[in-house]
């Protein structure tokens, strides 16, 4: 890669023009205090109150602020924590599927709330909401002269469905602090009655997730995501703040006092690069934990006679950095954020299942064996859940021994993932490596077979015997000795089935009609006389089982290893053709169809096509 050497007189003319702030949107963000705590909290109400750490392996995850009281902190050995506090409740957190379903639970409540449908998660206890139409449709209800006696519209259509609040006054906190007497000069700026609005809205669904569900929380509410997540953090736990954006100066005063690390966007090794270069250090930390900040500040950056968008390109350019980068930091640094809320889905954009080993690495073929297995039967129970729904018009086709059997699947994933990370061999001099590398192929079909006999279990150790050992003996050749710290098992590029969306509240499936599977079951009966069926056995003697062809490699050197940009997506050429009910491959030859991406019987595509045609 071409570079361009950071030396006086070589750097062309530098712009240093603040990037513009758009206050068109509004944005609350949502923190669940202390939420792996809470989940066993609510399950066994005499734990609050207890200093409580959740472990995984031999490291304490988290803990709630009764621990951090008495001086645990997150990321502490088990020994350690327990000398610092003797009474510590440990429990263990290596079993996610509690916390999940406890995420989810308050994501649809938030979900509920939403008119636009921009609702993003991140991770399992944050939330973004984009309000932008809630409060501009109650801004216009608004009655400047009865403020105290206002009422805050949750629905379009029933004007009774909503809450009273006093609109002469914040919800909340608020930076920068605001006296009484002046909330009457911001609410005569309408992004400031915007603001106050918002702050009412973030209120009241605080109050939900805690009266109904039992779970407190922070919030913040500003223009962007950035913003807002940086206001949530200021006044933690069981808060909220309100940034107001009415005057740009107020906004870069307040993200000017951030740490680089502190501010949404700003990864760890970006932050190293420009730390480096402020600092004129030379910084080789691998590991994040060993990053020290230096107090290097937003502003302190932003202000730098040199420092420009221009310039942090400069500064950001490394084999496999993201182009632009030095626009979207420099944008960061002033407070300016452009990214969208994701709209919601009920089909998330893969499935992740995946262990560490730090303590003690894998190193024995048995060893691998064993935990591949382990990750791929939890993955598989993961997608029997999150990713079926129970099926009406199974009837008697469902066996009772079987719960999978009542199922179908809302969506499927094409892809299968396997991504390992080692550590450096013993007696080795070289330093800790904290990427991960990957390689992929399609998803053999019989992980999608609901109606056999087998359950999660065989399943997995049939995955683990035809497909993750040749991905693992392809991405780690060596026969033993690989000092494994992380295997983790993923499946993505995610394909919806017609009318699972709508049956889910998603708003329309991948065609926007019926569920064509329960038509397909009943098709070869009615059609057998009809029908004339090719005897010859299905596919050649070179054909992969499984329908694993085309494996895929791909080395993942830093970054959001679970971004799915960075997989791409495998198009129906590449991929062998996955059928979701087991009697469809009795139909013959089967193609893709365009519209939907189901794999259809190449004597009914016609038939087929008129079905979209004609809807509903």
């Amino acid at each position: 890669m071409k570079t361009t050497p950071l030396r006086p007189g070589l750097a062309k003319p530098i712009a240093r023009r603040a990037p513009r702030m758009n206050d068109d949107r509004i944005i609350l963000h949502f923190d669940y205090d202390c939420f792996y705590a809470s989940v066993f909290e609510n399950a066994n109400p005499t734990l609050k109150g207890l200093p409580l750490g959740v472990k995984q392996k031999s490291i304490l995850a988290t803990c709630n602020y009764a621990a951090r009281a008495r001086g645990v902190k997150k990321l502490m050995l088990i020994s350690e924590a327990q000398k610092v506090c003797p009474d510590l409740v440990i429990l263990n957190g290596e079993d996610l599927t509690p916390f999940r379903d406890a995420s989810k639970k308050l994501w649809s409540m938030l979900r509920s709330h939403s008119w636009n449908g921009r609702v993003e998660r991140l991770g399992l206890d944050e939330v973004f909401l984009d309000v932008t139409d809630v409060i501009a449709y109650n801004a216009e209800l608004l009655n400047l002269n009865a403020l105290q006696d206002s009422f805050f519209q949750l629905s379009q259509h029933d004007p009774e469905k909503g809450f009273s609040f006093d609109g002469s006054r914040f919800s909340g906190c608020v930076m920068p602090p605001l006296d009484p007497q002046d909330v009457s000069v911001i609410l005569e700026n309408l992004l400031g009655t915007r603001l106050m609005l918002a702050s009412h809205l973030g209120g009241y669904l605080r109050r939900k997730l805690e009266e109904d569900f039992g779970y407190t929380s922070s919030g913040g509410i500003s223009t962007n995501k950035v913003l807002a997540k940086l206001a949530g953090s200021v006044n933690k736990p069981k808060n909220q703040t309100t940034l107001l954006s009415t005057r740009e100066e107020d906004v870069q005063v307040f993200v000017d006092g951030h740490k680089l690390r502190q501010i949404p966007g700003i990864g760890f090794r970006t932050a190293q690069l420009i730390q480096d270069h402020v600092l004129g250090t030379n910084t080789t930390a691998a590991n994040p934990h060993d990053y020290d900040d230096q107090e290097v500040t937003a502003g302190r950056v932003r202000r730098r006679a040199s420092m420009s968008a221009d310039q942090l390109d400069r500064i950001l350019d490394r084999p496999g950095a993201e182009r632009g980068s030095g626009d979207r930091v420099w944008g960061l640094l002033h407070g300016v954020d452009a990214a969208e809320v994701k709209r919601a889905s009920d089909v998330p954009a893969q499935i992740s299942v995946e262990d560490t080993y730090m303590a003690r690495p894998l190193n024995a073929p048995a060893e691998i064996t064993r935990e591949l297995h382990s990750l791929a039967a939890s993955l598989v129970r993961r997608m029997r859940v999150d990713l079926t729904v129970v099926d009406d018009d199974i009837e008697d086709a469902a066996d009772p021994k079987n719960p999978a059997s009542q199922k179908r699947w809302a969506a499927y994933p094409r892809t299968l993932r396997l991504s390992t990370r080692a550590r450096p061999k013993p007696g080795s001099a070289a330093a800790e490596n904290f990427s991960r590398s990957s390689r992929s192929q399609p998803l053999p079909s019989f992980v999608l077979n609901l109606r056999g006999e087998e359950g999660a279990e065989a399943v997995a150790a049939r995955l683990v015997a035809e497909a993750l050992l040749p991905l693992f003996r392809r991405l780690n050749p060596e026969r033993h000795g690989w000092n494994l710290a992380l295997i983790n098992v993923c499946v993505t590029n995610m394909v919806a089935v017609a009318g699972a969306d709508a049956e889910a509240g998603g708003g329309g499936g991948a065609s926007g009609g019926r569920n064509i599977a329960s038509m397909f079951r009943s098709q070869e009966g009615k059609l057998r006389e009809w029908t004339v069926y090719d005897t010859s056995p299905a596919g050649g003697a070179d054909s992969p089982p499984g329908g694993a062809v085309g494996a895929r490699e791909e080395q993942n050197t830093g970054g959001d290893y679970d971004d799915d940009e960075a997989m791409g997506e495998l198009s129906a050429s590449e991929t062998s053709a996955v059928s979701l009910d087991s009697d469809v491959d009795d139909l013959g030859e089967q193609e893709i169809c365009p519209e939907c991406g189901h794999s259809i019987p190449t004597f009914a595509l016609l038939a087929h096509g008129r079905f979209h045609a004609a809807g509903d």
